[in-house]
């Protein structure tokens, strides 16, 4: 043979031989070492079902439980599993087409994976998952898992307890993976804050699965099975009937109600209005109705009571008559002539008190909240002799107000909460080219200017001076069952904060004594309790809104703070009831109401009249109609627009015309009257659809003059829509 075709054979030997070895060393690697078919085939044959824990339990002060579990179902799908499913009857048993049924296999997939099991349809009614558990073997892939869901017995507490909603990519990233598609976290509220204490930890059963996917029992009789462990559960000092009166006073009202135990730090009830049902954030119809209250201006997710931020008004009077008690600009005794106004300054401040003498000493301006009293002693304050140079002062006067609490976060237990505001210097000196003195924002004295504080903030400051100095970060949480070492997370709600121990007994004696005579003889005396002593003060605080483009003045908010009794403080509330008008009107009786209720266990016969004649007011700002109609027809005309698609249009109209006011009052929506017209606001011209909507084209983003894009309000049939389109 000759050696060309020798060495040729050679070769092709070489490159057998290497074939086969590599065939060879490759079935070792996936036999010995490879996990991946063995995976796969162990995955045919068992499902592994995973085991939510009952999230921990939350309770209230006297151990009622007010927020518990309750078992739904999720159906899940593993899309790599998914083979001959009858695609068609799952649609019409979830209503739903075959589009949303590819999308929702893909978006699993995104989210997940193919081999790991997601939520395809959450938290489903009673009804749909007995329909589905008698079906579940038509649909390979599919799973029904069962999932603890909350409920509220007594239906309150939504802004405090928070609610819990599936995670999604950023909390699984945030986690570094320790959450997966499916599970369950706090969104909001101690929900959010104790979300580790709460959580419990997941559990894994195996079970064997036929051809026809269907469990046919336990794989290995569980040896490898792990149970799920229940969250711990939490109890605090909330007192729940306190928390359900303060609802109920609250009703129809935008505001919030806060009270804390002085001695703890320990909130007995936190409100916020508009009130919403918790159960309403629970269950099947958690999303539809999270998506409402989303688009509602009045804000009812929001938790005023952290994040409202309002001016104190003349509820900050006992406060800077304490600082400048403490700098010795002015004793108990000093008092001044008030004719109804100040003139110190180049800007009048007037008062509501006329009567000679009303502010002959600290007791009596604070009694009759004079202006022009609290007023005159903040300007002393910012002039002290010790600092001699208004800027100093002033830098010394914001250090008081931190001290309180205000300009900075308490650190309550729950996210999100707003610091509010006390500007510093250096906004001064930005605004006014540092050419500013105690006469440029001398409304800072009476709780007005760019002063911000939360409602919890106000509560807070009551407890500091019913404690003559001292305080604890306000919380929620008492105690944890089974605490141990490690739980470190109530650890500084337990430090005693003596901010303002150093100011001597008898200056808070002297604010103690003014307070009380708020109550007995002062602007408040309706809020007064037959042996009850409180030391309160009311607060009337102007406020602005933006309207239609111009800045408009709307009713004053109703502000009231107290603690009682004054001998041995053991609530002290603060109240705020947005443009409701005298803080002594409505925000003193309902605080004066929660007082009774909780020193005394009961609420005189005599008083529930009261109770009931404020539980029944509405006080919702009137102007909020007019910005939700702005909102809504904006919304609508924007989408229409967009994508010229009618169906938007046809779900504002449906819901517009159900809740229309006939007689359309000022501000109030318009009603609905020719189908094929939009609507504009008061003093604007109603034009028809097709017209507006040629002459919004042809001003594309050019200024239009005549007519608004946020005051319309579409109004039409599917004729007129056709044309339009």
């Amino acid at each position: 043979m000759p050696v060309f075709n020798q060495s040729r054979q050679t070769v092709i030997k070489l490159i057998f031989a290497a074939t086969f070895l590599i065939i060879v060393v490759r079935l070792f690697i996936l036999q010995i070492f490879s996990d991946k078919y063995k995976l796969q085939a162990f995955d045919n044959a068992v499902y592994r079902k995973v085991i939510y824990p009952d999230r921990g339990i939350i309770f209230d002060r006297n151990g009622k439980a007010i927020l518990n579990n309750t078992i739904i179902y999720d159906l899940t799908v593993t899309p790599y599993e998914v083979k001959k499913v009858d695609t068609f009857y799952l649609c019409s048993l979830l209503n739903i087409d075959t589009a949303e049924f590819k999308s929702r296999i893909l978006t699993a997939i995104l989210k997940n994976g193919r081999y790991r099991p997601s939520v395809f349809e959450g938290l489903l009614p009673i009804e749909l998952q007995a329909k589905l558990e008698e079906n579940i073997w038509r649909f390979p892939g599919f799973t029904l898992v069962e999932r603890p869901i909350r409920t509220y017995p007594y239906s309150a507490g939504a802004h405090l307890l928070g609610d819990i909603g599936e995670v999604d990519t950023a909390i699984i990233r945030r986690s570094n993976n320790f959450y997966q598609m499916g599970d369950y976290v706090g969104r909001s509220g101690m929900e959010q804050y104790y979300e580790s204490v709460l959580m419990g930890q997941r559990g894994v059963q195996n079970l064997i699965k036929d051809n026809r996917n269907r469990i046919q029992g336990s794989w290995e009789k569980g040896r490898f099975d792990t149970s799920a462990t229940a969250g711990r559960n939490l109890r605090t000092y909330l007192d729940i009937e306190l928390q359900q009166l303060a609802e109920k006073l609250m009703a129809n009202k935008v505001g919030s109600v806060v009270a804390i135990d002085p001695k703890t730090g320990g909130i007995l009830t936190m409100v916020s209005g508009p009130i919403i049902n918790p159960n309403d954030l629970t269950g099947a119809n958690r999303q539809k109705n999270y998506a409402r209250m989303a688009l509602d201006v009045s804000a009812p997710l929001m938790n005023r009571a952290t994040r409202g931020l309002y001016e104190p008004g003349s509820t900050f009077k006992p406060i800077g008559g304490l600082v400048a008690l403490d700098l010795g600009v002015i004793t108990p005794s000093f008092g001044m002539g008030c004719a109804g106004a100040y003139h110190g300054c180049s800007k009048v401040i007037r008062c509501e008190h006329h009567n000679p003498g009303h502010a002959a000493n600290l007791r009596l301006a604070l009694a009759n909240s004079c202006n022009s009293y609290f007023s005159q002693i903040y300007r002393m304050t910012l002039d002290n002799n010790k600092d001699n140079n208004t800027k100093k002062g002033y830098a010394r006067w914001e250090d008081y107000m931190n001290s309180f609490g205000w300009g900075e976060r308490l650190g309550v237990d729950l996210p999100n909460e707003l610091p509010g505001s006390i500007p510093d210097t250096t906004l001064y000196n930005k605004v006014y080219r540092n050419q500013w003195n105690s006469c440029t924002n001398v409304t800072l004295g009476i709780g007005q200017d760019k002063m911000q504080v939360t409602p919890l903030q106000l509560a807070n400051a009551m407890c500091v001076i019913a404690n003559k100095g001292y305080y604890y970060t306000p919380h929620f949480v008492e105690k944890i069952d089974n605490e141990t070492a490690k739980d470190t997370i109530l650890k500084h709600f337990r430090v005693k904060h003596e901010a303002l121990t150093h100011i001597p007994d008898e200056a808070y004696e002297a604010i103690h004594a003014g307070m009380q005579d708020v109550v007995e003889s002062g602007t408040a005396r309706g809020a007064r309790i037959p042996g009850i002593s409180i030391c309160a003060k009311t607060g009337t605080a102007e406020k602005y809104t933006v309207l239609d483009g111009k800045r408009i003045k709307l009713p004053n908010n109703s502000m009231f703070v107290c603690f009682a009794p004054r001998e041995n403080p053991q609530i002290a509330i603060a109240v705020a009831v947005e443009n409701a008008g005298f803080g002594s009107t409505w925000a003193a009786p309902i605080a004066s109401i929660l007082i009774e209720k909780y020193l005394t266990d009961s609420i005189r016969t005599e008083r529930m009249k009261d109770v009931e004649r404020i539980a029944s007011a509405n006080l919702t700002p009137s102007y909020l109609k007019r910005k939700q109609f702005i909102a809504d027809s904006t919304r609508a005309y924007f989408y229409f627009n967009l994508r010229k698609d009618s169906s938007y249009i046809k779900k504002y109209l449906h819901g517009y015309k159900a809740g229309a006011d006939t007689k359309n009052k000022p501000g109030d929506k318009k009603k609905v009257t020719s189908p094929g017209n939009i609507v504009f606001a008061p003093g604007h011209a109603t034009l028809p659809l097709n017209e507006a909507i040629t002459h919004e084209k042809s001003n594309s983003n050019k200024t239009i003059p005549r007519y608004k894009r946020a005051d319309i309000a579409i109004a039409a049939d599917d004729k007129h829509l056709k044309k339009a389109r």
